[in-house]
């Protein structure tokens, strides 16, 4: 019976968890000040890499140990699967996060996926099968590709961590760098190196003007949002710290990342959600209460979607 009580208890545990911080009055101009948390799904594995459909008014996200996509809309009580296998069509087992993990859409709607399994870049065409924008660096394969940021000019900036590789970083069989970077692709599928100065290397965004690349560290020793200048090339001038981490509590690590119309940047972080405005002050934190994956705007920018470990969160934002 004891137990029983306490099973029962547990969904008001988890929201009791679930606040949002408020470090600036700054940061009553983005989320009201009677902003509630939404929890819209859950049952998940480690949900990851959201993305607003605008056309189809869904959100699409990764569950990548599941190797699934999923698909919410208003209204739903669950998620349902919108393309299995996601990142590993192989044969057999691979590691235990094979999984697309970062989703991105262009301004034509085209899907974007980034692949543990298959270790690559693709995108999904119109006729609904997945051709492949990149899979190597000077004919070496990736690690994992974890996350993506497109460009206006059809640019696909990416990171590539080990955590998609079986063994992960000291994974002997598979990993053929001998680094963890952070990649650019053109539309034709030229790859550049932008660093390679990260252990690391996870969550990656674009400011609106396209000229600072903001790429979050899920490292224990250093976690950071680094801010990277771009050049009118496409390639980075050397990084600056845009925030440290390590003085924060809570579960999680600098993960996912975005960007606001205004330069506002949402990272994934201790606790749940960081919201910093564009000079790199922390404003507040939506804490989640387990460790968060990712965020995506949906909804015009008016609404903040999150992936927290099992679930699915939702928070209202100020247009």
């Amino acid at each position: 019976m004891k137990l029983f009580r306490l099973l029962a208890l547990l969904p008001a545990l988890a929201s009791a968890q679930e606040s949002i911080e408020r470090l600036d009055p700054a940061l009553d101009e983005i989320i009201a000040p009677d902003a509630k948390i939404e929890t819209l799904c859950s049952g998940f594995d480690w949900a990851e890499g959201p993305v607003w459909d605008e056309r189809e008014k869904r959100l699409l996200f990764s569950d990548v140990p599941k190797n699934i996509v999923y698909q919410w809309k208003e209204g739903d009580k669950e998620a349902s699967i919108f393309m299995k296998p996601s990142g590993f069509t192989g044969v057999g087992q691979y590691g235990s996060e094979p999984g697309s993990n970062g989703l991105a859409m262009d301004e034509k709607g085209v899907l974007y996926f980034c692949e543990h399994g298959d270790r690559r870049v693709s995108y999904l065409t119109p006729g609904g099968g997945k051709r492949t924008l990149a899979d190597n660096f000077n004919g070496k394969r990736f690690n994992s590709p974890n996350d993506l940021a497109i460009a206006a000019n059809g640019d696909v900036y990416f990171t590539d961590p080990p955590y998609g590789l079986p063994g992960r970083e000291k994974d002997t069989e598979f990993k053929e760098l001998p680094f963890q970077g952070v990649f650019r692709v053109t539309p034709q599928g030229v790859v550049s190196l932008i660093t390679r100065d990260l252990d690391r290397p996870n969550g990656v965004a674009l400011s609106p003007d396209g000229k600072i690349l903001y790429v979050a560290q899920s490292h224990g020793p250093l976690p950071v949002i680094m801010a990277y200048p771009l050049k009118t090339d496409g390639s980075a001038e050397a990084g600056k710290v845009f925030y440290n981490c390590k003085d924060l509590k809570g579960p999680g690590a600098p993960d996912g990342i975005k960007v606001d119309s205004k330069g506002n940047v949402f990272s994934t972080g201790p606790g749940g959600c960081l919201i910093f405005n564009p000079e790199g002050k922390l404003l507040g934190r939506i804490l989640c209460g387990r460790p968060t994956a990712n965020v995506a705007f949906g909804e015009s920018g008016s609404r903040l979607y999150l992936t927290s470990d099992d679930r699915i969160l939702r928070v209202a934002l100020k247009r």
